[in-house]
């Protein structure tokens, strides 16, 4: 095990990879050279479609599969050649259930505390379960559980042994939407604790309420890396949205000219309009988005005739994002 002093763990990315490639014998790439950078401390995103190698490059991060080439490093570690150190830093939450259903609930986390050569503390189990609301089900048989509960106790064993990294593979897959706010607030205190989060969802609002960055990823590679308003801005397009009384044939001039369309039916118009604090798309031979304000004096200086009945604005979301990125794999998950 090469020496890495604490001085190097305070100062080092949370997570590195470099280069990071994985092939199969059978000659499939999952990944083509993943070059990412994961600041402590934040809450990261990785999308892309189902097979995209999101799970793979996770695994191969957390000491679970060895790459074919590059290197990956986490909180200045060396996941090869600091294996074993590297692995004691990291909190895994997998796709699948992976705790004996034969042990109770309280007796899961104290074999993982011991898994991780972290002496049995009760105090720190009670504290988990507090936090993911488990407190009643502590001496509950883990087959017991509900799906929600067990995906709870999922994320308690990667959380018990106190990691600085934690890796959050699909963690509200198939729970409620109460639960799935909860672990949001969970994952935010998480956060503030100092915690650093790397997330994969099926969920793209998850991703755009949660992230401070997030990464796409398509048949291994890494396609984008920004913040979600970034991306907003650069790939999506707030609208106005503006609904007739009666159907136009032609679109007015005036409207024209700020780049608004015509929808088919000729009952909506609908018209870029600049997002307010985010950086302008890029105008791609189109005329920039306007001020809203401008394309409301264009509708009030409109033919009386036209009589317009609703006006409202659609934001632009990362599954805008997502899919000018990738949409073009049929079904395509993030």
């Amino acid at each position: 095990m090469t020496a890495t002093t604490s001085k190097d763990l305070s100062s080092a990315p949370a997570v590195e990879t470099i280069g990071v490639a994985k092939r199969y014998p059978s000659g499939v790439e999952a990944l083509s050279g993943i070059d990412l950078r994961i600041e402590p401390g934040e809450i990261f995103a990785l999308l892309g479609p189902n097979g995209a190698g999101k799970t793979t490059w996770i695994s191969i991060v957390c000491g679970l599969a060895r790459a074919t080439g590059g290197s990956a490093r986490v909180l200045g570690l060396d996941v090869v050649k600091d294996a074993l150190a590297a692995r004691r830093v990291v909190g895994l939450v997998p796709q699948e259930i992976n705790f004996d259903p034969f042990f109770k609930v309280r007796e899961v986390l104290r074999f993982q505390q011991g898994y991780f050569g972290v002496r049995r503390d009760d105090a720190r189990i009670d504290e988990i379960l507090a936090a993911l609301d488990l407190t009643a089900k502590a001496d509950a048989g883990t087959r017991e559980l509900s799906g929600g509960m067990k995906r709870r106790l999922l994320i308690a064993k990667a959380l018990v042994h106190a990691p600085r990294v934690v890796f959050l593979d699909e963690p509200t897959a198939g729970v409620d939407v109460n639960l799935r706010r909860d672990l949001w607030d969970y994952v935010r205190e998480l956060r503030r604790r100092g915690t650093t989060i790397v997330l994969t969802t099926h969920y793209l609002e998850e991703a755009e309420a949660l992230a401070d960055r997030v990464g796409v990823i398509d048949k291994g590679k890494l396609l984008v890396l920004d913040t979600p308003g970034a991306l907003l801005a650069r790939h999506g397009a707030r609208r106005i949205k503006i609904k007739l009384a009666a159907p136009l044939t032609a679109l007015p001039a005036e409207l024209a000219a700020l780049g608004a369309t015509l929808e088919p039916g000729g009952l909506e118009l609908s018209c870029p309009v600049a997002t307010p604090g985010l950086p302008a798309p890029p105008a791609n031979g189109q005329p920039a988005p306007a001020e809203i304000r401008r394309v409301i004096a264009a509708v009030a200086a409109l033919d009386a005739s036209i009589a317009v009945t609703d006006l409202r604005t659609e934001q632009p979301t990362l599954e805008q994002v997502f899919m000018a990125l990738v949409g073009h794999r049929k079904g395509a998950a993030a």
